[in-house]
């Protein structure tokens, strides 16, 4: 069986409107959001194998708080340049080029592409993944070349505004 967690980044900075979209930093509440959300995920024992994320800054850095708080060092976090500015489709290539050693992997990316993801494989009625948002599907497979769109159950979606009481129950 294969689990993707979809993590999308943490809230980004807005504030230097010359600063190219690929280098844009998290502003303080993601700072704060990303060490947050990987709190819940150790909290619930959900300890992906491998991190892979798009190389914007936003998104490496949001990876690297995961990677901290979940036990990895920076330098395990595969860097993946097709996630950035990715369709669902594009998205979906780089889940089946996975290596199957690994059943649990954590994917750091951006919207939109990260919900249509998200919607297409498991039928979830999720219409926008927030900043920070994480989303866990499970895959009836042992091979990640086999996941395809509608093939995967939503196991556990959580975002940082989320109640304290939905949280239990996820």
């Amino acid at each position: 069986m294969k689990q993707i967690l979809l993590v999308r980044h943490a809230k980004s900075d807005w504030e230097n409107p010359q600063q190219p979209d690929f280098e844009r930093p998290l502003n303080k509440r993601g700072q704060a959001n990303a060490p947050e959300m990987a709190k819940r995920l150790l909290k619930k024992h959900l300890i992906p194998q491998h991190l892979v994320s798009s190389p914007a800054v936003r998104a490496i850095t949001t990876a690297k708080y995961f990677a901290d708080i979940l036990g990895f060092s920076e330098k395990e976090i595969q860097r993946e340049q097709k996630i950035y500015e990715a369709s669902a489709s594009d998205l979906l290539e780089v889940l089946n080029k996975l290596d199957n050693k690994h059943d649990f992997v954590a994917l750091f990316g951006h919207n939109p592409g990260l919900t249509t993801l998200a919607v297409s494989l498991s039928d979830s009625d999720i219409y926008n993944i927030p900043t920070c948002g994480m989303l866990l599907i499970e895959f009836p497979f042992d091979d990640w070349s086999l996941i395809s769109y509608g093939t995967g159950v939503k196991k556990m979606y959580d975002f940082p505004k989320n109640p304290e009481e939905n949280q239990a129950s996820l």
